[in-house]
């Protein structure tokens, strides 16, 4: 077996584009579900409007890449708040309900014969990233370094959408921080916690919940970009339900309501994921393994990570880095 190989891939799975892109989709969905207490099942929704947003500005209408990204962030804030007019001041369950149906409404429209003119149908969009490779400061080659026996390189391409995304995702995470530091985000809290009691202190329940459905989606819409720009492409079944459904794993796998735990959860994840299925793959390669071929490979590693995580929520419920205290969530 290569365990060069497997060790190289599985380390740069532990910061690469999918990490990155999750992380940043996770962190949103923290800021919702593991600080306020929102049930948002349609954060695929706002990565994929923020996706197309910039897609379909430069692609389509001709404009630069800068305002691309500034349509996409507008858009998803324009989503949130359609979204939460007329859910949020219901119980959690329906926003769980009303964002997962919206963020199905949201792909099918996308991948619609009926806008293929705008959003490409199911083949999406191309030739949308050529602004923010312009600014890449690195030159043609790779970077990187060998550590010990495995080498641990990114292409110039790659390196900058890593760069990007990783300022991103420290400065999500001190704003992050900060603000849960603050009065705003103690209230947040205490509407996980008993927003009955919150509003009979004079707050405004509703107000302070959009806000915090706005930012989450906001910050989870810089995923969408960053998938966007590191593949240079844009499809409308990438935002699917599943998307969503890896990043409240991640949340739960790093620990709920932690400022860092979405980050290492989604690390972790990939590199679980990463992993087994290289191990399986050179084993059943090598003839270590007889009782199933590479074709099954792929199912049998979700199998093993699905396990894992039923432990993990068995034995213990709070994730990796997390706290009992921080995962009561008043549903009513």
């Amino acid at each position: 077996m290569d365990w060069i190989t497997i060790i190289s891939t599985t380390l740069k799975a532990a910061v690469g584009v999918e990490t990155v892109l999750y992380a940043l989709a996770a962190i949103g969905i923290n800021i919702q579900f593991g600080y306020t207490g929102l049930l948002n099942f349609g954060q695929a929704a706002f990565m994929g409007v923020a996706g197309y947003g910039l897609a379909v500005t430069v692609v389509v209408i001709g404009l630069p890449f800068w305002v691309g990204v500034v349509v996409g962030l507008v858009a998803a804030a324009i989503l949130a708040l359609l979204l939460g007019i007329p859910t949020l001041q219901l119980r959690a369950d329906y926003l769980a309900i009303v964002t997962i149906a919206a963020a199905e409404i949201v792909r099918l429209v996308f991948r619609s014969v009926a806008f293929k003119d705008v959003f490409g149908g199911s083949d999406g969009h191309r030739g949308f990233s050529d602004g923010f490779y312009a600014l890449n400061p690195y030159s043609a080659g790779e970077y990187g370094f060998n550590l010990g026996p495995v080498p641990l390189f990114f292409n110039h391409r790659v390196l900058w959408v890593l760069t990007v995304g990783w300022v991103l995702i420290a400065l999500c995470c001190v704003l992050v921080y900060l603000l849960m530091k603050s009065p705003w985000g103690r209230v947040l809290k205490a509407i996980r916690e008993d927003e009955d009691a919150v509003r009979s202190l004079g707050k405004n329940v509703f107000s302070y919940k959009m806000q915090s459905l706005v930012l989450g989606g906001v910050v989870g819409s810089l995923g969408g970009f960053i998938y966007g720009l590191a593949y240079a492409s844009i499809q409308p079944d990438v935002f699917g339900t599943e998307t969503t459904f890896y990043a409240y794993t991640m949340v739960i796998l790093g620990g709920a309501a932690r400022v860092l735990g979405p980050v290492l959860g989604a690390s972790i994840f990939w590199v679980l994921l990463v992993l087994i299925y290289n191990t399986l793959t050179d084993a059943v390669g090598a003839g270590i393994i007889t009782f199933m071929d590479t074709n099954q490979v792929g199912a049998v590693r979700w199998i093993l990570v699905g396990l894992g995580l039923i432990l993990l929520l068995i034995f213990r419920p709070q994730g990796i880095f997390g706290d009992k205290r921080e995962i009561a969530i008043d549903a009513r």
